[in-house]
């Protein structure tokens, strides 16, 4: 049985939490493009590495609202990381044939870069 759109927004979520890479890259369809305020990236390998890298400095993900309709799905999250307060994000999943081919993120990223140096 194949996940619906808000079923893999949540699984991605948790397995990027629990840092399971090997889980979230069998979410991703090999040409997924992600688009944010840190990174524009195409294709899953190099997805898997933004995630990992951004892993690093991930506290937890309090997620606040999903909404999907059809093969789209948006999840309002506060993405709580060890280098900034608590930064609101919108998250947003194209599914298709059971995998995610795209990921727009839009947050205020100052926090984060300011901790970065």
């Amino acid at each position: 049985m194949t996940a619906t759109a808000s079923e893999l927004a949540e699984d991605y979520l948790v397995a990027w939490q629990g840092r399971d890479f090997v889980r979230l890259r069998s979410l991703l369809a090999d040409d997924v493009s992600f688009i944010g305020p840190l990174a524009a990236i195409e294709g899953a390998d190099e997805c898997i590495a933004g995630l990992e890298g951004m892993a690093q400095v991930l506290e937890r993900i309090e997620v606040r609202e999903r909404l999907a309709e059809g093969s789209s799905v948006i999840t309002w999250f506060d993405l709580h990381t060890t280098v900034a307060d608590p930064v609101p994000t919108a998250n947003w999943m194209q599914v298709e044939g059971g995998l995610i081919t795209r990921i727009r993120v839009a947050f205020d990223p100052r926090g984060i870069l300011a901790a970065r140096g």
